[in-house]
């Protein structure tokens, strides 16, 4: 598999301190211990992002963490030499990535939107040439930096930024399911203008999987009405290499129910999928990998809201229904969306203590190192169309997790999973589409 060249542009080790000398006042009311700091950073062409800024003594001598990565940025080769080429135009300013320092509340949107946050001051750096580097790792900016002097005093300096700004190499494998996961396609690897056929996908409902070894039960067969009950449950994907070995299966372990005198699936009472790795000994030996949980979300948020957990340590029965958060969203149900993974921009409370999995070259050790998150953030994502539309999810995923062919089924199986929730999530007074309707194998 031949993986293909991204880019990413890392904002990282954000910090502010005022030093005593300004005496906090001049600055809109700054205060190192009690006023909330957060900032925008801005990269031409690219959606805003925000993150907090610590606040630290300017009598500390600690450093800021190095491994909190406020902003990233991701770019294929095209692309990012496109933004460079922006500034050899007489009609366009040069790109720039700019981090604009605010104090005061946030807001409620993806941007400042709230009268009480004032400006402290930016910093800015502009994009260059030297950015291209598909091969090694550029430290464009590290240190403190100025951002702006007391208005008191402009001979005085004002607040200091930390921040350090990293373009490194990210390749990915750009994988793309050739149908509907429901009707049971092949995966391809696309590699310019080559689709080469990686994986099959077998998609069933109605029957009752369970591995041979006794760990895993499953479900028995049902209709959609059974006992007056509406419910969606027993689909299954199994995942198989080209020689026809499955490597990988997403299995619906918890039915998809609508909430009492509803016809939605609430958050309260998700539907689950677990997703599941075969052993060494193949479909005889599956081992628990991660958990999938989806709902319906109602309101501002409508939409089909995902959960994933990588399961705990040791895997097994235990494991099935604990685990490590990894990523939280909610899919526009309409529109579509992408399913993220990106460490660097989803921080999990679970105390991170190891890996969950027992082998430190396997694919779940994408979110641990020793205990510290992975600066490397971008891990996969997935394409997903809306309801009613038809969906062949388009899936990345960053080389550095893939060691064998199966490290990849895995996350495939996972796309499939989110993909499938968006139709299990369907309205229960809508009808499923003819893709769902007997779709079982005999073997």
């Amino acid at each position: 598999m031949e993986p293909r060249p991204f880019l990413r542009v890392s904002v990282a080790g954000l910090c502010l301190r005022i030093p005593h000398a300004s005496r906090a006042a001049p600055l809109s009311g700054v205060h190192s211990s009690s006023s909330p700091c957060f900032c925008e950073i801005k990269l031409t062409g690219q959606q805003i992002q925000i993150a907090p800024v610590p606040l630290m003594s300017p009598f500390s001598r600690s450093e800021p963490d190095p491994h909190f990565v406020a902003a990233s940025f991701y770019f294929d080769e095209p692309a990012l030499k496109t933004l460079v080429q922006t500034a050899n135009t007489c009609f366009n300013r040069s790109p720039t990535l700019q981090v604009l320092v605010y104090t005061g509340k946030q807001g409620s949107s993806c941007c400042r939107a709230t009268g009480t946050a004032k400006l402290l001051g930016k910093f800015s750096l502009t994009v260059g040439p030297e950015w291209i580097t598909f091969n090694k790792a550029l430290q464009v900016h590290t240190g403190w930096i100025s951002i702006g002097s007391s208005k008191a005093d402009s001979r005085r300096p004002g607040a200091e930024l930390h921040v350090n700004v990293k373009v490194e190499p990210d390749p990915r494998y750009i994988f793309q399911f050739d149908g509907e996961p429901e009707q049971s396609p092949q995966v391809v690897q696309i590699q310019g203008n080559i689709r080469q056929p990686i994986f099959t996908c077998k998609f069933t409902r109605d029957r009752s999987f369970r591995s041979r070894n006794g760990q895993l039960d499953g479900w028995s067969s049902f209709r959609e009405s059974d006992r007056g009950r509406k419910e969606r449950k027993g689909w299954l994907v199994l995942i198989h290499d080209l020689s026809g070995s499955p490597v990988a299966a997403a299995s619906m372990v918890t039915p998809f129910v609508p909430t009492l005198r509803s016809q939605h699936v609430s958050r309260s009472n998700p539907g689950a999928w677990l997703i599941m790795k075969a052993g060494p000994e193949g479909e005889n030996n599956w081992r628990p990998w991660g958990r999938l949980e989806a709902w319906r979300e109602r309101g501002s948020r409508s939409g089909l809201g995902c959960r994933f957990q990588l399961t705990a340590e040791g895997g097994g029965v235990a494991g099935v229904n604990s685990g490590i958060l990894v990523t939280e969203m909610v899919i526009n149900s309409q529109k579509g969306g992408r399913f993220l993974i990106d460490t660097a921009k989803f921080r999990p409370e679970t105390p991170i203590s190891a890996s969950p999995v027992d082998s430190p070259h396997s694919s779940g050790d994408f979110y641990f190192s020793l205990g510290v998150p992975v600066v490397g953030g971008f891990v996969m994502s997935a394409d997903i169309k809306g309801e009613g539309r038809c969906s062949k999810p388009h899936v990345e995923l960053a080389l550095r997790h893939v060691t064998c062919i199966e490290d990849a089924a895995v996350f495939m199986a996972l796309a499939a999973a989110v993909d499938l929730s968006m139709d299990a999530c369907l309205p229960f007074n809508k009808k499923l589409g003819k893709n769902f309707v007997n779709r079982t194998i005999t073997s």
